[in-house]
């Protein structure tokens, strides 16, 4: 089976969202500001092209927080990408519901919204919405790999992405250069099923 990855845009001071995240902005105030580099433009906007092909070819379901579900579902029109079945983690649980581009959003556990999102995406990469979510599957020992867009921008305040974990990030390539810095790592596996977690790897690269 795939991969379970959070790809993630994230401000050099670790914000995946600005202030006063609400139904009127998603991102927070200013937080759209994370996700301009997807319009490829500038001298180097080819490069980030490239990389945002890479993840749109590359997944095959998603794992999204409740929280980022409910604020991302008008945006969206559906699914996050069409036709990809999408797993909320959540208590609540819900029927399914078939989104308008053709996604189908179903609602689980944590641990089973992984397994049936690795069942779903064969052998492609299973994506992870909301950085709530995100750290859970870090805490769990069910995060493979972290990559980030880093973006030359101070929100001052926001979501952060970590909230106190600690991992060991292991770097998976050299960064890559556009408008932003794209950073993959892989998550090292500890004993006793737990991460041996510390950030300090891809704040070292910032």
């Amino acid at each position: 089976m795939g991969k379970v990855v959070l790809d993630v845009s994230m401000s050099l001071d670790g914000f995946t969202a600005g202030p006063n995240v609400r139904e009127a902005e998603p991102m927070g105030d200013g937080g759209e500001r994370l996700h301009a580099w997807m319009a490829a433009k500038g001298p180097d906007g080819e490069i980030d092209a490239a990389v945002r092909r890479e993840v749109d070819a590359a997944v095959g379901a998603t794992v999204i927080g409740r929280r980022t579900f409910d604020l991302g579902l008008g945006p969206w029109g559906g699914t996050p990408w069409p036709g990809v079945p999408s797993f909320v983690v959540t208590h609540r649980a819900r029927q399914d519901l078939l989104g308008n581009n053709g996604g189908t959003f179903a609602f689980d556990g944590m641990q089973a919204a992984v397994r049936r999102a690795k069942q779903a995406a064969g052998h492609r990469e299973v994506l992870v919405l909301g950085a709530d979510v995100a750290r859970q599957l870090l805490r769990a020992n069910l995060l493979d790999e972290v990559r980030i867009h880093l973006i030359p921008l101070l929100l001052g305040e926001g979501t952060p992405l970590f909230a106190g974990e600690q991992a060991e990030l292991i770097a998976e390539g050299k960064p890559v250069t556009g408008t932003v810095t794209h950073l993959r790592f892989r998550v090292a596996r500890g004993t006793g099923g737990q991460s041996k977690v510390s950030a300090k790897d891809w704040r070292a690269s910032r």
